[in-house]
């Protein structure tokens, strides 16, 4: 199985993922296809990603059984612990942290 997700693509982007797998949700791609032509796809959406994001995931020999990749600006990040890929989230633009929080008194 094959998973890819876009936010924020040129039309044109999801229009070309259309083709090859089924637009099951807006900007949600499923197909079950080969390594070669995962990374054919892949490469299509590196191209023509512009400012949006991207995630594509897929059946892999590993501890959670599948594999994923990232791409584009996002708070989600990958982050590999004791060999099993994790996500990491960034803290929400503008946040307020102790370095940035006035003192009033």
């Amino acid at each position: 199985m094959l998973v890819i997700v876009l936010e924020n693509v040129p039309p044109r982007l999801r229009g070309r993922l259309a083709i090859w797998m089924l637009e099951v949700r807006s900007g949600v791609f499923v197909g079950d296809y080969s390594q070669r032509v995962r990374e054919m796809l892949w490469s299509q959406v590196e191209r023509d990603i512009e400012d949006g994001n991207a995630v594509m995931t897929w059946n892999a020999l590993t501890e959670t059984g599948f594999d994923f990749v990232t791409l584009g600006k996002n708070r989600r990040i990958p982050k590999e612990m004791d060999g099993v890929k994790l996500i990491s989230f960034l803290p929400e633009e503008g946040s307020l942290t102790g370095d940035n929080i006035l003192d009033t008194g």
